[in-house]
C-alpha cells in the first residue's frame, strides 16, 4: 500500500464564472462574422458582407473592454483576439474587394490583395510586439493606420460606389493601387489619434453623445454616404495626427 505521504496532491480546479466567458464568445462571433462576409462576397452579395465586417468592428471594440471589465483577460483571449483582426481586418475586405472589383485584372488584383493582407498581419504583429516590451505603445498615437480603421478605409471604393450610383466607374488598377496605398498606410510610422486616452470636459459629454446618436442615426438611414464620409474624416484625420505628434515635446533621453 502506498503511504500517504507518497500519494498526490488532488489538483485544485479553478471555478470560472459564466460571464466570464462572454469576451472569448464576442470574439469568436466576430470570426464567425468575418468568414460569413467572405462566403456572401463570393456569391455578390457585398452590402450584407459590408456590414458583418462593420459587426466585426463593433466586437473587436467591445471584447477587450469587457474582458477588462469582467477581470477575465487572458493570454487565450488576447492571442484568439489578434487572429480575429487579421481574419476581418485583413482577409475580409481584401476578399469582399477582390470578388466585387479586381477579377478582371486577374494576377494583379489578387497581388493588390495579399499586399493588403501581409501589410495587416505585418501591423498586428508590430502591435502584439510593442505591447509586449517595456516601452509598450504610445497611448495618445498608433504607429500606422489600425486594422479595423484599414479595413474600413480600404472597402473605401466600394461605400463611394454605392453612396453615388452615378459616380464614374473607379477602374480596377486603380482600386488595386488603393488596396496597397491602404497596406503600406497600416505598416508605416504614421501616427493616427487613439481614442483610448482622449479626454473630454464633462460638460461637453451631451453633446459628444448627441453627435454619436446623429452618426449612427445617419449610419442607420444612409449608411454608404456615412461610411464615406467616415472614410474621408479619417484619411483627414491623419494630418493633424502627424502635426500633432510633431508637436510633441522630445524626450531628452533621446
Amino acid at each position: 500500500m502506498l503511504d500517504a505521504t507518497d500519494r498526490k496532491p488532488k489538483r485544485v480546479r479553478k471555478e470560472l464564472a459564466l460571464i466570464q466567458l462572454l469576451p472569448n464568445a464576442l470574439t469568436l462571433g466576430a470570426i464567425c462574422a468575418g468568414l460569413t462576409a467572405v462566403r456572401l462576397a463570393a456569391i455578390g452579395s457585398f452590402q450584407v458582407a459590408v456590414a458583418l465586417i462593420i459587426l466585426a468592428c463593433v466586437l473587436d471594440g467591445l471584447d477587450g473592454r469587457l474582458a477588462r471589465a469582467l477581470n477575465s483577460e487572458s493570454l487565450m483571449g488576447a492571442e484568439l483576439d489578434s487572429l480575429a483582426d487579421f481574419l476581418n481586418f485583413g482577409v475580409a475586405p481584401a476578399i469582399i474587394l477582390y470578388f466585387w472589383a479586381l477579377l478582371p485584372t486577374e494576377d494583379v488584383g489578387w497581388a493588390a490583395a495579399l499586399v493588403y493582407t501581409l501589410c495587416c498581419v505585418l501591423r498586428l504583429a508590430r502591435f502584439n510586439v510593442g505591447m509586449k516590451s517595456e516601452d509598450g505603445n504610445d497611448k495618445n498615437f498608433f504607429q500606422g493606420v489600425p486594422s479595423p480603421a484599414g479595413a474600413l478605409l480600404v472597402l473605401g471604393p466600394l461605400f463611394l460606389a454605392h453612396a453615388v450610383p452615378k459616380f464614374p466607374a473607379i477602374p480596377p488598377i486603380a482600386v488595386a493601387g488603393y488596396m496597397a496605398l491602404i497596406g503600406a498606410l497600416m505598416v508605416s510610422r504614421l501616427p493616427s489619434f487613439s481614442l483610448k486616452s482622449t479626454k473630454i470636459y464633462a460638460d461637453h459629454a451631451p453633446y459628444v453623445l448627441m453627435a454619436a446618436a446623429a452618426s449612427l442615426a445617419a449610419l442607420a438611414v444612409i449608411p454608404w454616404i456615412t461610411l464615406t464620409i467616415f472614410d474621408a474624416l479619417y484619411l483627414a484625420s491623419l494630418v493633424f495626427a502627424f502635426r500633432a505628434s510633431r508637436a510633441l515635446p522630445v524626450d531628452a533621453d533621446d
